[in-house]
């Protein structure tokens, strides 16, 4: 069996009066993910990884940030193509292991409705997708609450 692994990373800035967008969830925050679409950085981060499995390049490569047609769009949406995507490749998606970087708001509460949101996109098993939430101690962008950060990397198999 073919197997080939994946990772991927994402960063968006965080700034008042946007909504904040973690792995198809609305989550309650006074700062929000500033993108061109919803600015899903988990969901981008995974897409990456998935991409990057299959040697297909990147999430700007297929859906630029110079393109109105992806203006807000919905990032879940994007994981669904790109779950197309490494199938029309002849593989499937084994599992994915993500950790997501940010001081506030703590978002452990969210994972299971995440999780349940993401493995109806990519056919998995909730079993088979790791989120972990983790701080930089008050270190860096997201330590000074400047952004948010992803960490994804993904293993793929040849059907």
């Amino acid at each position: 069996m073919k197997i080939k692994v994946g990772f991927g990373f994402d960063v968006h800035q965080l700034a008042e009066g946007e909504e904040l967008w973690i792995g198809g969830i609305k989550v309650p925050s006074e700062k929000g993910a500033v993108g061109h679409s919803d600015a899903d950085v988990l969901i981008h981060a995974i897409c990456d990884a998935l991409l990057g499995a299959v040697n297909l390049r990147d999430i700007g490569y297929h859906f630029p940030d110079t393109s109105p047609e992806f203006k807000g769009i919905e990032s879940l949406k994007i994981l669904e193509k790109v779950c197309e995507l490494i199938k029309e490749q002849g593989y499937s998606i084994n599992n994915i292991d993500t950790t997501v970087s940010l001081e506030q708001p703590k978002i452990s509460s969210f994972i299971p409705q995440m999780k349940e949101k993401l493995a109806s996109v990519t056919c998995l098993n909730r079993e088979d997708i790791s989120i972990k939430a983790t701080t930089t101690e008050k270190l860096g962008f997201t330590g000074r609450k400047e952004g948010i950060a992803a960490y994804c990397s993904a293993l793929v198999k040849k059907i």
